[in-house]
């Protein structure tokens, strides 16, 4: 996937103000949607002016860019290098199930964002990456599941893009409900999710 590409601000204060602006907006963005989000709000939920919001970002779709490539280009590290790693199928998807619920503990609002936002930004120039990334990600998990299925892994009559639809819905879906910091740790979560699924498209011993 093309790296999702860090678009150029009119800022130059620290970069710890502006993630913790981005932050504040991708929460908003999130909660109210992106059209229904002002700049004035993001400027009120930061506790600044709104004039104050564009000495950090020319405009609210700057910081919505921000926002979904810096999760995508951190998803896509983690996901390339565990599809470099030359790992079997099922130990594939146990780690990049793995993968994904960190993505969500560190970007659960741009999950959220993406999940609510996608389609219809992609549709813009701007946005194009979002299509990009799509497809690679597809591609990925559905060369894993034909893999599995070839090597004999999982079972012979696995339904490949209705399984990888589940897993892909179930797996994001958390974004909806997890809370960074609660009872569970995002490896203790796709542990418990990989025990459910995985007994169901893996081969009996």
């Amino acid at each position: 996937m093309p790296s999702a590409k860090k678009k150029t601000t009119t800022a130059n204060a620290s970069p710890e103000r502006r993630r913790e602006l981005l932050n504040t907006a991708a929460e908003v963005f999130a909660a109210q949607g992106y059209n229904a989000t002002t700049v004035r709000r993001i400027a009120d939920e930061a506790g600044m002016l709104a004039g104050s919001l564009y000495y950090h970002f020319d405009s609210k779709e700057s910081m919505l860019d921000e926002i979904l490539s810096t999760f995508l280009t951190e998803l896509w590290d983690g996901y390339d290098a565990v599809l470099a790693a030359g790992l079997g199928p099922r130990e594939t998807i146990e780690a990049l199930v793995t993968e994904s619920f960190r993505e969500i503990d560190r970007h659960r609002a741009a999950v959220a964002i993406y999940q609510k936002e996608a389609r219809h930004l992609s549709a813009q120039p701007r946005f194009r990456y979002l299509v990009d990334s799509q497809q690679k990600f597809e591609k990925a998990w559905l060369g894993t599941l034909e893999r599995g299925v070839a090597d004999g892994v999982f079972r012979a009559d696995l339904d490949i893009r209705l399984t990888y639809r589940f897993v892909r819905d179930t797996v994001w879906i958390a974004a909806s409900w997890y809370r960074p910091g609660g009872g569970h740790s995002p490896e203790e979560i796709a542990r418990q999710y990989l025990s459910m699924v995985l007994d169901g498209i893996a081969l009996s011993a």
